[in-house]
């Protein structure tokens, strides 16, 4: 398609997304930051992050030295905590491998820990003016759509296509990189949408509107062709808050683990959930007993401690908690005890609730133990 590139670029002067606190950043530190942060997670979402973000962490060698539970308090809300630990590797890799420079070839960024192909092309792009291609969602569906490309873009071929397509579009003055590759990014995010393009609402004209092929066979809504999601797998688990005074135990996720590497409660083993919902119903109007959660939350070696030293247990609030792939309802069980309880070390550790701030928390965990510190007259920040 001849003049993409010219008639994007002057597209993006009039009514492209301006003023974003990492546009017009050379820096790469800076650039790999906002593009790590702004995957799976909404634009407004990280205006308000981002800045708190280089703030407390304002190089790549500040970050490489920073405690990861401090990377990951930090990141808590932001969700894909993977991303948080990734970013916390690739810092360490930075300064180890490069000297805390970043290297402006894509093809060495794309070995840094959590970069892609995709994100190591627009480091490259917006930091170093390289004619690197991005190809994230927004832009396969954006060219899936001008091509009149028919397959699914998980399918390889469909995906090579589109590198192919992506590469052959770039603007050939690399000084036009970095308004060329945000200009991609905002027209997949705000023009060529999943839902509502603005071609089919008819509100604003698009540049490309006479070489779409999708527009052209009126197939906009059709392309990329969509794969039929599986049903999102549910499960059961049990949770114990167990606190004395101010303190509660919380124990360490295993770093593969979903939330993987975060603070959160003692937990059961996750259990499928039954599908017939008076089942369910049934079964959560018996209560465990607190030697029966013990057994399911907490190691060997604590249960005689807590059920000696535990006070009487109460069932709490039963959470629902949607994750991309699956949905867990936790059930939340509250439980005090005298000092002689407070057993620690391994993944387990006592946290005041005054301090839980300086801790990486699961959304939900944080907002239940923030109702907790707030009832109490406590207060819970970053």
């Amino acid at each position: 398609m001849k003049h993409f590139a010219t008639k994007l670029i002057a597209w993006h002067g009039k009514d492209g997304r301006q003023g974003l606190p990492w546009q017009s950043v050379r820096d790469p530190y800076a650039v790999w930051v906002s593009e790590i942060m702004l995957q799976q997670t909404q634009v407004a979402t990280v205006l308000e992050r981002y800045p708190r973000f280089m703030k407390r962490f304002a190089s790549v060698k500040k970050l490489a030295a920073a405690p990861l539970d401090d990377v990951l308090a930090e990141w808590a809300g932001l969700g894909y905590y993977t991303r948080a630990r990734n970013l916390h590797a690739c810092a360490k890799q930075v300064v180890e491998e490069f000297g805390g420079r970043f290297p402006s070839d894509p093809i060495l960024l794309e070995q840094l820990k959590g970069i892609g192909k995709s994100t190591a092309g627009a480091i490259a792009a917006f930091a170093f003016h390289e004619r690197a291609p991005i190809l994230d969602a927004n832009v396969k569906r954006i060219l899936a759509r001008l091509f009149g490309v028919g397959g699914a873009v998980q399918e390889k071929a469909v995906n090579d296509q589109l590198w192919l397509l992506a590469k052959e579009l770039l603007p050939k003055n690399p000084t036009d990189m970095p308004v060329y590759t945000q200009a991609l990014m905002d027209f997949g995010a705000t023009w060529c949408t999943s839902r509502k393009p603005v071609c089919i609402s008819g509100e604003k004209k698009c540049p490309f509107a006479k070489d779409c092929q999708a527009n052209l066979s009126d197939q906009v809504l059709l392309l990329p062709r969509k794969v039929i999601k599986a049903r999102s797998p549910e499960f059961d688990c049990d949770m114990l808050l167990l606190r004395h005074g101010d303190d509660v135990l919380l124990q360490r996720r295993p770093e593969k683990a979903i939330w993987g590497g975060l603070w959160s409660l003692p937990e059961s083993a996750w259990r499928a959930r039954e599908k017939n919902s008076a089942s369910r119903v049934e079964k959560s109007e018996g209560n465990l007993t607190a030697m029966e959660l013990f057994k399911l939350v907490l190691p060997d070696e604590t249960t005689s401690i807590a059920l000696k030293n535990g006070k009487s247990m109460e069932r709490g609030l039963e959470i629902k908690h949607v994750f991309t792939h699956r949905r867990l309802w936790m059930q939340i069980w509250h439980m005090s005890g005298s000092s002689a309880m407070k057993f620690s070390g391994g993944d387990l550790q006592w946290v005041s609730l005054r301090q839980l701030g300086k801790y990486g928390l699961p959304q939900p965990i944080k907002l239940l133990l923030q109702g907790l510190s707030l009832a109490r007259g406590d207060d819970l920040k970053n």
